[in-house]
């Protein structure tokens, strides 16, 4: 019988200890594991998805709600904004970009986004196939909307109403998949943008594409103003190259990505909102001085995703920095239920450690054996763990929104090797005394006792 077998045959002689020591180990591990790639992810989606966004600006309520809705896409908004007073912000020199979002529906849980092309630039992404939507109903999707629903370029959806898949379903407005992002590991994979005007549409919303006819005067030349100064920043940072860009109807060619300014879009007409606007500081002066004046002089909230999600994660971090000490204590009885079962078992099986080591096994052989039990019980018990994890972290994809599904069950992750790593130590210390024990085994006392 070789040493794995004598080990194997010892175990399984406790195996109510056994049993209960693997058990204990395995939540141990699962807790921490579950811990571990949920907060990693969540962190990691909360930089992503805002690391570009200096301040966003909606209706009045809760500011946290304000950004898990408009910027992680997990909440329901707070209102909306009128059209009107959201272009006046995008007028302030203290704002270098300026993205309007419309929410209002989902396609299976997929939030469809109302927007311009400038969400592509502040998201930094580009359409890897297809093109851009340049018409009323048509969409461009997420690489994961792609995936998860089987879509592709040509393909008809039908929104439904409110963020629940639920919803109402708007058969009578169908949207074509014109293109489809490239991946960005951030919200916009599992995102579906169209146009302000196709979201308009959908709800009934009368707006106008004529938009020179509804202006007055002195709006017409605020929108000039507008323009040149958009076109300005654009040929800065090289993104227009066109040196006879057309201001007023220009048709984008197939695949270019033609970036352009809120102002192209959120003009001014009686009744029309957007439930957001995503805002880039021109300078850091505007950190003291825009959040300010939006408080006093609109009946809009200005919040700063960096300031809430550090809140939210430091509200979190409570909760998981207690669940985490409860994870280690789990393995610390773990750990001494080992230590039990093996000095438990060390004393029944003492005649037989002595007729071992008449037989020719080494003091260092019995010390070997005990810890490679202790060993054997705690890497059972954090394998188990390891799978109970994912059963759980699967299960939590389950219950979350489409569009903040950022938690991969089935992906290993590196912290998942120090756990095991950590029930390995847990088990050798276990044994350690009882370990120490059998090397002491001394033949002629034992025998001569029994």
């Amino acid at each position: 019988m070789n040493t794995i077998q004598l080990v194997w045959k010892n175990i399984s002689k406790q195996t109510g200890s056994t049993v209960l020591s693997i058990l204990l180990t395995a939540f141990g591990v699962a807790i921490l594991c579950v811990l571990s790639i949920t907060s990693d992810s969540f962190e990691k989606q909360l930089e992503n998805n805002s690391k570009h966004i200096d301040l966003v600006i909606g209706a009045k309520g809760s500011p946290l709600q304000l950004i898990l809705s408009s910027v992680y896409h997990i909440d329901n908004p707070t209102g909306n904004i009128p059209l009107v007073e959201a272009e006046k912000i995008q007028h302030n020199p203290l704002v270098k970009l300026a993205v309007p979002v419309s929410l209002g529906d989902n396609y299976k849980g997929h939030r469809i986004v109302g927007t311009d092309t400038s969400f592509l630039t502040l998201y930094e992404t580009k359409v890897e196939r297809g093109k851009l939507f340049q018409k009323d109903f048509d969409v461009v999707i997420g690489t994961d909307v792609a995936r998860k629903q089987n879509l592709k370029i040509g393909d008809q959806i039908h929104s439904s109403h409110g963020l629940s898949k639920d919803g109402h379903s708007h058969d009578e407005h169908p949207f074509t998949i014109v293109g489809i992002l490239k991946h960005n590991d951030n919200i916009t994979d599992n995102l579906i943008l169209t146009s302000l005007a196709s979201v308009w549409d959908v709800h009934g919303i009368a707006h106008t594409d004529d938009h020179q006819t509804t202006l007055t005067p002195k709006e017409i030349e605020a929108k000039e103003d507008l323009e040149e100064t958009r076109d300005a920043y654009l040929h800065h940072h090289g993104e227009i190259v066109d040196e006879e860009h057309d201001h007023t109807h220009e048709t984008p060619q197939e695949g270019e990505v033609i970036v352009k300014s809120i102002g192209a879009d959120m003009i001014q007409s009686s009744g029309l909102e957007i439930t957001a606007l995503l805002v880039q500081y021109q300078s850091p002066a505007a950190i003291a001085i825009l959040p300010r004046y939006i408080a006093q002089n609109t009946q809009m909230q200005a919040a700063s995703p960096a300031m809430e999600s550090t809140r939210l994660f430091s509200l979190l971090g409570v909760g998981i920095d207690s669940l985490k000490i409860l994870a280690y204590i789990i393995m610390a009885i773990a750990g001494l239920s080992v230590f039990i079962s093996l000095y438990t078992a060390l004393k029944q099986r003492k005649y037989d450690l002595a007729v071992m080591r008449t037989l020719g096994a080494s003091k260092l052989k019995l010390f070997s054996l005990v810890i490679l039990e202790g060993l054997v019980i705690t890497v059972i018990g954090g394998f188990i763990g390891l799978i109970i994890a994912h059963i759980v972290l699967y299960y939590i994809s389950l219950q979350t929104s489409q569009s903040a599904d950022f938690i991969s069950a089935f992906k290993l992750n590196p912290s998942e090797l120090v756990f095991i790593l950590l029930a390995c130590l847990i088990g050798i210390f276990s044994a350690l005394i009882p370990a120490i024990k059998a090397y002491k085994t001394t033949i002629s006392h034992i025998l001569s006792n029994n």
